[in-house]
């Protein structure tokens, strides 16, 4: 039986992707391997948001072909889209396929195992308008269901690549959506994530339909239990989502609004769409209707001109906000930015004190935010067993506040509503203590084994748009 291994860099848009690519090759009878061992074909999926991102992806497709010098090595994502040329000239890369075609992936290996003459299939992404359909009907080894309902963003925010190699806002059509929603149900999930690379903008590109639609139309899905948003924009929080947010008992007291700067000056240079006094009316409305909701938020630390005076006023803003978590980037230069061409760059050792003041800080208000919940009664999925200690008897899960939370419980509960009381606050974890059991007749997801890396839940270096 032929084998196909992958890596995916970069963020959970690649993920799901890598996992739609792993369907193809799934149907055409591939066995999957890790991507250590030797396989007939390997994929890399790569990531470009930073300069760091493109040399760990040439990293890894050099470590494909000294595996395994006979095998057919494709690469996909977001720097195979930029930087082709490059790839092609990495002495055994056989296939560079960018951010779309990648559902005629598999003619092309049937092209190369006839023939192996290199393919360069990538195309200019900016004439792109359509939404490349790619099913996900399940995840090796999730117990959260992604769900990808758009792909590219019209922002070009100055720090940001990603226009480039994603290329502009489309969305996914709402049949198709609700089609893929009721088979991950169907499959035993519990939780969907919906996510893209600007998720809260779907719909601008449609005519009468909105993200508030479709949440409507994913809120009457039979046995779906949760649906989180990945990441939505302040601006993109319309007075109809929230109108869902508050009606709908499945959408996740949860939401991921990234901030980048919590000064103006800098908000203006990063070519963010709001001030900071927008943003703070729109948390405020947030925490109104959706009392304990967790606001997690993505920071850029060190941008090109951020003065001390700058940074003192984005920290105490920050600390106003009352983040639950807070992701912290340090600003890193990304050429073919309007940002790497600034002048004023921060020196790295400034930006990392910032940085360190600012986890420091996410830390607390993690704290803060998770011991209000001390003694209270929350749902939590589990998703595997603690830290990978199988017959510990302890389990780890998400509440919808998307409290990390560690309980003494079965294996067989894992991707199930149990209602767990919280018995002691972390920084990144709580304990709890089951109060309830998944009722007997549950569905269960199938466990699975992968071969895709798990890096996929982070981006390194920076954060990139609204990708987290």
């Amino acid at each position: 039986m032929a084998t196909v291994a992958f890596h995916t860099l970069g963020c959970k848009v690649n993920f799901y992707d890598t996992e739609a690519i792993w369907q193809l090759f799934k149907q055409e009878g591939y066995e999957q391997v890790d991507f250590e061992s030797t396989a007939d074909v390997y994929v890399v999926n790569t990531c470009t948001v930073t300069n760091t991102g493109d040399k760990k992806s040439r990293q890894m497709i050099r470590r494909a072909i000294r595996r395994n010098p006979e095998a057919i090595v494709a690469v996909t994502g977001c720097y195979a889209q930029t930087s082709p040329a490059e790839i092609m000239a990495i002495p055994g890369v056989d296939l560079v396929i960018g951010t779309q075609d990648r559902d005629k992936i598999m003619p092309y290996v049937k092209q190369l195992e006839q023939e192996r003459q290199p393919i360069n299939a990538v195309r200019n992404i900016m004439k792109t308008r359509a939404f490349e359909e790619l099913d996900v009907p399940d995840f090796s080894d999730r117990t959260r269901a992604f769900l990808k309902i758009q792909e590219g963003c019209n922002n070009f925010c100055t720090f940001c690549i990603i226009p480039w190699s994603r290329g502009l806002m489309r969305s996914r059509e709402p049949q198709s959506v609700l089609n893929q929603a009721r088979m991950l149900v169907d499959a035993g999930y519990q939780e969907i994530v919906l996510t893209g690379i600007h998720t809260g903008g779907y719909g601008e590109d449609m005519e009468d339909y909105s993200l508030a639609k479709l949440l409507w139309d994913l809120d009457k899905v039979d046995g779906l239990k949760r649906i989180r948003i990945s990441s939505i924009e302040a601006s993109q929080i319309t007075d109809e989502v929230l109108e869902v947010l508050q009606a709908s008992d499945k959408m996740c007291r949860h939401l991921h609004i990234p901030l980048q700067a919590g000064d103006d000056e800098v908000l203006k240079r990063m070519r963010r769409k709001y001030t900071t006094e927008q943003f703070a009316r729109k948390i405020e409305h947030i925490h109104r209707i959706m009392p304990g909701v967790a606001i997690t938020t993505d920071v850029i630390v060190g941008f090109p001109g951020e003065t001390d005076e700058m940074f003192r006023r984005g920290y105490q803003f920050m600390e106003q906000m009352k983040f639950s978590e807070m992701h912290v980037f340090p600003y890193s230069k990304r050429t073919g930015t309007p940002a790497a061409r600034m002048e004023d760059q921060i020196d790295e050792e400034i930006k990392n004190a910032r940085v360190h003041e600012l986890i420091d800080l996410s830390e607390r208000m993690q704290l803060s935010y998770a011991e209000t919940f001390v003694g209270q009664v929350l749902e939590v999925i589990p998703e595997r067993d603690y830290k990978g200690q199988p017959g510990s008897g302890l389990l780890m899960g998400y509440s919808d506040n998307y409290l990390q939370l560690v309980f003494e419980g079965s294996e067989d509960w894992i991707g199930q509503v149990c209602r767990v009381k919280v018995t002691e606050a972390g920084v990144n974890e709580c304990r709890g203590q089951l109060v309830r059991a998944p009722e007997a007749g549950a569905v269960h997801l199938p466990s699975r084994v992968t071969g895709t890396d798990a890096s996929a839940e982070t981006i390194p270096g920076q954060a990139a748009k609204a990708i987290v």
